[in-house]
């Protein structure tokens, strides 16, 4: 059975960023360059949990690679290498902690908002359009029912939050105080034309991705995608054959555990309940069975 690693430690290497799921490092002697771990570790509802789903950071990882490839004609990505054999030296004591969850990746400067798409009505979006049909600046109809779908794609920025802290969902008039028009107007494309590839590629393979979050970075002055990309961790995703409007949907992300969570007396703040064994299970088979159908691996 696949041993969960929660936390990294690697004394040759320096820690830089420790997030909800991945830990960041930089390398001697290679200042333009940092090492990407993704960890076992979940979290929901911005708290990470005590219990890790092993294998998990494998999967995300498998995932992530594909889909840099496969959208590479729309936006640069950060990566140079996932293959722990051609890794600096300084690496290589870490070998069999890194194989099948790293990356070796440009450094840049990470943009201060996250980019949202969605393409249906769920999550925050829902719970704010229930009160005011006008959400973030966006006008939407009137009438719309959960999980319903948008007649186009939205772009949806928020800011990031400190570890802990919850993102906090801003317009585009915010935005462009933040990064510039001319920026702003640039972002929004690149994740809309993200978004339309992978949704259009997976919806042939029975999944609708309903909403995902992208990061983007500055790396010798132009956009480029980084961290993650189009994970059940960042996204949400629904089997299409059981898409029902007018409801939350069955899904291959997070949603189960996040369903299991509020259904507990817990204020959604640390510390986090123990989770079940049944619940760490079924969350991984989740996410592998999205990756099966989308890579066909």
């Amino acid at each position: 059975m696949t041993e969960a690693i929660v936390r990294t430690d690697f004394p040759e290497l320096t820690l830089v960023h420790r997030g909800k799921v991945r830990d960041m490092y930089s390398i001697p002697g290679h200042d333009d360059k940092l090492l990407m771990v993704a960890t076992d570790r979940i979290s929901a509802y911005d708290v990470v949990m005590d219990s890790p789903i092993a294998g998990k950071g494998a999967v995300l990882t498998s995932l992530s690679l594909f889909w840099f490839d496969l959208l590479g004609d729309i936006v640069e990505n950060h990566l140079i290498t996932a293959d722990v054999d051609e890794y600096p030296e300084a690496c290589k004591p870490y070998a069999a902690q890194l194989r099948g969850r790293s990356m070796l990746v440009k450094k840049t400067e990470p943009l201060t908002i996250e980019c949202i798409v969605r393409g249906y009505i769920s999550g925050s979006f829902w719970k704010a359009y229930q009160k005011n049909t006008t959400v973030c600046g966006f006008e939407l109809p009137e009438g719309l029912k959960e999980s319903d779908k948008f007649p186009e794609p939205l772009f949806t920025p928020s800011t990031k939050a400190e570890l802990g802290d919850h993102d906090e969902n801003i317009s585009l008039e915010q935005m462009k105080k933040i990064v510039g028009e001319e920026r702003a107007k640039e972002i929004a494309e690149i994740s809309i034309k993200l978004y339309q590839k992978a949704a259009d590629y997976a919806r042939e393979r029975g999944i609708i991705i309903a909403d995902t979050k992208f990061e983007l970075g500055e790396y010798e002055g132009r956009l480029i995608l980084i961290d993650e990309v189009l994970t059940p961790d960042s996204s949400r995703f629904w089997p299409e054959d059981q898409y029902k409007p007018g409801q939350s949907q069955a899904s291959y992300d997070k949603q189960y555990l996040r369903d299991y969570l509020s259904s507990l007396d817990w204020d959604k703040t640390p510390p986090a309940p123990e989770l079940p064994k049944e619940i760490t299970d079924k969350t991984k088979a989740r996410y592998e069975e999205a990756v099966a159908l989308i890579t066909g691996k």
